[in-house]
């Protein structure tokens, strides 16, 4: 698609010089050729000529790497350039604003023209928002702390008994409440790092996250914390998909389809999910 913009931009330039003018069709791959969009992109960004893109407020990892998604540092933060890539956009003109999980997909104006922070895809949210197709699909994972009463609980009936936590809004916590229903009502955080935080300080026996978040947090984040298991996908609980998140029908995403699809079919995202997210770790599954 590249190529062809920028030939199609030079065939424009010919144009000119020969007759003195230019179609609108020259001034759109002209634009593409620069960076700033391509003829599927016109007239839909919130900027002319800039793709804003929304990210957590912190972002953590692997997602984005020491919150600064600029840097293409980290799996969602590499996904985005390559979507925009593909859009039309040159790094340059890719700009980033940050909201928290629940404010992107609140009903409302937004101010970013897509917003990635692991949105699972759910009818529930598609009434307010509208998606992409899917980028990741993970399943549901424990982590607990390895001197705590977590420990050895890796089947479901051991695990209904633990005191659990999870960030509010998220497939997590809907999983601990429709799918594990432990003894005690599950302890709900704001975000992620109030969940981790309270995993630490020992308030909750184990917490729930996307299987590469509980990678990351036992190996990194907490120290003496690890995966317990992860929870199959099957009729009553299917494995998260997640999507890139926009103002409900909005007519980018469409445009986002298209480079999503590029990037799929090029080889390009399962390279960046290599990357930042597979790991050799055998994590159990827990029934």
């Amino acid at each position: 698609m590249r190529k062809t913009l920028i030939t199609l931009a030079v065939a424009g330039t010919i144009a000119l010089s020969a007759c003195g003018g230019s179609s609108s069709s020259d001034t759109t791959a002209a634009k593409a050729s620069a960076g700033t969009g391509n003829e599927c992109t016109a007239g839909k960004t919130l900027t002319d000529g800039t793709l804003t893109i929304g990210t957590g407020s912190p972002a953590y990892g692997p997602w984005v790497v020491d919150d600064k998604p600029e840097s293409k540092q980290g799996f969602e933060a590499a996904v985005a350039y390559a979507v925009a890539e593909e859009l039309g956009y040159s790094d340059a003109n890719v700009k980033w604003v940050r909201t928290t999980f629940d404010e992107a997909i609140q009903p409302g104006k937004k101010n970013f023209d897509f917003n990635l922070q692991q949105y699972s895809i759910t009818d529930e949210r598609k009434q307010t928002v509208s998606f992409s197709d899917g980028y990741y699909t993970t399943n549901q994972a424990i982590v607990g702390l390895t001197d705590s009463a977590a420990k050895g609980a890796t089947t479901l009936a051991a695990i209904k008994k633990l005191k659990l936590g999870a960030q509010a809004g998220t497939t997590s916590l809907e999983y601990i409440t429709n799918v594990i229903k432990p003894d005690t009502a599950p302890f709900v955080y704001d975000d992620n790092a109030g969940a981790k935080a309270a995993l630490e300080a020992k308030q909750i026996d184990a917490a729930i996250f996307d299987l590469p978040t509980a990678l990351y947090v036992s190996a990194v984040e907490i120290e003496g914390s690890s995966v317990l298991g992860q929870f199959p996908a099957d009729s009553t609980a299917k494995a998260d998909e997640f999507g890139l998140v926009f103002d409900l029908e909005n007519p980018l995403v469409s445009c986002v389809n298209t480079a999503l699809a590029a990037i799929k079919d090029s080889g390009s995202l399962a390279e960046i999910t290599t990357t930042w997210l597979s790991s050799k770790a055998e994590i159990p599954v827990i029934k």
